[in-house]
């Protein structure tokens, strides 16, 4: 159900994602295909995010809501607690006057989409006599383990292992998500995901970035108790399906991106030779875990490419980038989707952040995981044993991951048997993704029942 442009909306999404890129693309992405199957969707980005950054959503409206930091963003908060506290008492008004605002417009809020980080959004929707669609961002599994925690069925801190969760493979303590893994680690954050649970039987919608084959199992388990959609993969049409017209990126960096140095380089390297190491934005390492990486990734010998944020550069061993500048290439930031499309690529070393995992799912790319926090733990486990992508590496005894056992870990993905038949299951893994959001596929069928309930519903007004 693809319409043109000058199709009368039927009916009017907005959407409120957590202000972080990773939670900012894949509503953002959803929103693209919800336009192109008929309704008018706009993104609601805080002040600072839309005075610091330069958006370029496409076919996506824009409006911006107050965090309670209008000019400095998270970094101006004196704590976790103190910046969610203020966003949801300044953002429920912020919210609130956006919808009146768009009251007297050719186009009235229909639905809020809200991410399941901000629950007091579903309040004001409700109070508002709107639709409420809740966004859970992370996977089934995970979000499967926070709601048994909010529930009482899993008593922390946890005694006994391995944890049985119905719809879930056996977890050993490391593989539980890191707030409960490290018990009383990020209470504000620990609290916020699990207070995503307090109204969700409320909402008029779930959707959860995902994909049904994936995580089939949890998916059904889930679904009984909280019904449920999966929507996913939310990446750009243009390597998924293209049927979202001119949809090749995600449109909202909040980082500077120079694309044309590393696909350059990549395009001079041999097919599937190059490790590509990336950490995600929001975790930073000792100086002795650089030097960790930087020596493992050495000892390699295989071409690495490897994002370094600038804040860690001086993080790097002294001589290190010249003296392996034919075979790696140290850059500050990088254009992912771009880098892992690309057929150089044969591993990527990540820290198994979920938008970075499903990024390499659907671009068939075996896996290196390093797990840090939050989601990422138990992102790794699926990684490994249920999806039999990649390989997670092993922390010592001090907390760090070893150069050798990085070594180690990229020849088993690069060159070993185990590497073959990772790449192997990639690449199906790959096809059952685009499989389902191509017409007819799984999260395709979840969309369109959503339009067609949202056009009906708006018809009927």
């Amino acid at each position: 159900m693809e319409v043109t442009k000058n199709k009368k909306y039927g009916g009017h999404i907005l959407a409120l994602p957590y202000p972080s890129q990773g939670h900012i693309n894949p509503m953002l992405q959803f929103c693209k295909r919800l336009v192109s199957k008929g309704l008018k969707t706009t993104l609601a980005i805080t002040n600072f995010i839309s005075n610091s950054t330069h958006p370029n959503p496409g076919i996506v409206g824009i409006d911006t809501v107050s965090d309670g930091f209008d000019k400095g963003g998270y970094a101006d908060a004196d704590s976790v607690a103190a910046y969610l506290e203020r966003f949801e008492q300044i953002g429920t008004k912020s919210l609130a006057d956006l919808i009146k605002k768009y009251e007297k417009s050719e186009f009235p809020i229909t639905c809020i989409m809200y991410d399941a980080f901000m629950p007091w959004a579903l309040d004001v929707a409700k109070k508002h006599g709107l639709v409420g669609a809740c966004f859970f961002t992370q996977a089934c599994a995970v979000n499967y383990i926070y709601y048994y925690v909010h529930h009482g069925k899993l008593t922390l801190p946890i005694s006994l292992t391995p944890v049985k969760i119905s719809g879930l493979p056996e977890l050993e303590l490391r593989d539980m998500p890191s707030f409960i893994y490290v018990h009383g680690t990020y209470p504000a954050y620990f609290e916020m995901v699990l207070n995503q649970f307090t109204n969700v039987d409320k909402a008029d919608y779930v959707f959860v970035n995902s994909f049904y084959k994936l995580e089939a199992e949890v998916a059904d388990t889930m679904s009984k108790i909280c019904p449920l959609s999966t929507i996913g993969p939310t990446l750009p049409s243009f390597y998924m399906d293209n049927r979202v017209e001119n949809d090749i990126e995600y449109g909202l960096n909040l980082f500077h991106v120079d694309s044309s140095t590393c696909i350059n380089w990549l395009n001079t390297k041999p097919e599937g030779s190059v490790v590509y190491a990336a950490f995600g934005s929001m975790y930073t390492f000792d100086d002795k875990q650089m030097e960790e990486i930087a020596e493992g990734l050495k000892a390699t010998n295989s071409y690495f490419l490897w994002v370094v944020k600038t804040s860690q550069e001086s993080e790097i061993p002294k001589k290190f980038t010249e003296e392996n500048s034919e075979k790696g290439l140290v850059i500050n930031w990088s254009p992912q989707l771009q880098v892992l499309s690309n057929k150089a690529i044969g591993c990527f070393f990540s820290h198994g952040g979920w938008n970075s995992t499903i990024e390499a799912l659907v671009f068939g790319v075996p896996m290196v995981v390093m797990p840090q926090w939050t989601d990422q733990t138990t992102n790794a486990k699926f990684v490994q044993d249920v999806w039999s992508v990649g390989v997670r590496v092993k922390v010592n005894e001090n907390g760090i991951v070893g150069r050798e056992e990085i070594e180690e870990c990229v020849r088993i993905v690069l060159q070993g048997e185990k590497g073959k038949e990772m790449k192997k299951n990639a690449l199906k893994w790959k096809d059952l993704a685009k499989e389902a959001v191509q017409e007819g596929g799984t999260s395709d069928k979840n969309v369109e029942e959503f339009v067609s309930k949202c056009i009906r519903q708006f018809d009927g007004q």
